[in-house]
């Protein structure tokens, strides 16, 4: 990965939980030996079915959640490294490292105006030299969101689902971040506001350069942001590719599937176009079958997929994907 300069590199990245059976502990692995990375002002978009780990991927890289295993490195620095021991205090790494949640609804304090929400993390990270600039950022970083000035002085619920996601995308800017993990921050909203949003998310990227891990289970809103798509199940990284590329030429099971399911508005394509219906039930985490996570699915399942996980292999124009008998 060192021939191009990367803003994130993650490496074998892990995170189990523990969870009580009875007697015994069992760990469920969310998050199992994933490896990727991002270039500065890139966008990375992450899909797979609900329960696949994609939230927990970001949470992880953030350090909200300890991992297990792996290594993290960020603009050069290692900030985790289970190998080497290496586990360093986030602190000064959160105002270059930020999140936007899924959830608008949840993730603002109802008891705080907007004002105040927005310049918390300019309180934490102490940003501002006097309350006439504190007062000037908030109402800029409102501006460049596109909400009023007058609306600084009211509370989160006084807001439309679009304004409130919004102002969670003026706070993770208040402190210039250079990455920030979108966690489906459109799922939760009309699809009028949807588009509105994404385009924001495009605009703040050209003027700021800001690198995105776009968090979505739509197809279409990931390919239109996305400059690279990965791919994932049950905790595991299947394909990974530039966004046209996957778009056009999916080589991974699971990832036709995943397309043939995506609405195309054309009806006479449509009728052509063949849905790839997928059996049997999404495996357990805490009972995953041996192998690949995804054979019990495949319509192409030999032995060998019961034997070993495909590594991500390199299929030409770096296009990875993790399969045996494709």
């Amino acid at each position: 990965m060192s021939e191009e300069k990367y803003l994130l590199e993650v490496e074998h990245l892990k995170q189990y939980f523990p969870i009580k059976e009875g007697f015994r502990t069992v760990p469920l692995k969310a998050v199992d030996d994933i490896s990727f990375a991002i270039k500065p002002g890139e966008t990375l978009g992450l899909v797979g079915e609900s329960g696949c780990g994609k939230t927990t991927v970001g949470r992880t890289l953030l350090r909200l959640y300890q991992p297990t295993a792996g290594r993290i490195v960020f603009d050069g620095e290692v900030l985790f490294d289970s190998e080497k021991k290496i586990d360093v205090d986030m602190h000064p790494y959160r105002k270059q490292m930020q999140m936007v949640f899924q959830d608008p609804y949840s993730s603002l304090d109802p008891r705080m105006t907007v004002e105040d929400i927005i310049g918390e993390p300019l309180d934490v990270h102490k940003l501002y030299s006097s309350k006439g600039e504190r007062r000037d950022k908030i109402l800029s970083l409102m501006e460049t969101v596109g909400l009023n000035a007058e609306h600084a002085m009211r509370y989160a619920h006084e807001f439309s689902g679009g304004q409130r996601q919004r102002i969670g995308i003026a706070r993770a800017l208040a402190v210039d971040p250079k990455f920030i993990v979108c966690d489906e921050p459109v799922s939760a909203l009309d699809v009028s506001i949807q588009a509105q949003v994404v385009n924001m998310f495009e605009e703040l990227q050209e003027k700021l350069g800001v690198a995105y891990l776009f968090i979505a289970h739509d197809l279409l809103v990931v390919h239109h942001i996305s400059d690279r798509i990965a791919v994932m199940y049950l905790g595991h990284m299947m394909e990974i590719a530039d966004a046209d590329d996957l778009n056009n030429n999916p080589i991974h099971p699971y990832t036709l599937s995943l397309l043939s399911a995506v609405p195309i508005p054309d009806p006479n394509i449509a009728r052509k176009s063949q849905r790839i219906i997928l059996e049997g039930d999404v495996p357990s985490p805490l009972k995953m079958p041996s192998g690949c996570p995804f054979r019990t699915r495949c319509r192409y399942a030999t032995e060998q997929c019961a034997k070993e996980m495909p590594p991500l292999t390199d299929r030409g124009n770096r296009h990875f994907v993790a399969c045996w008998n494709k």
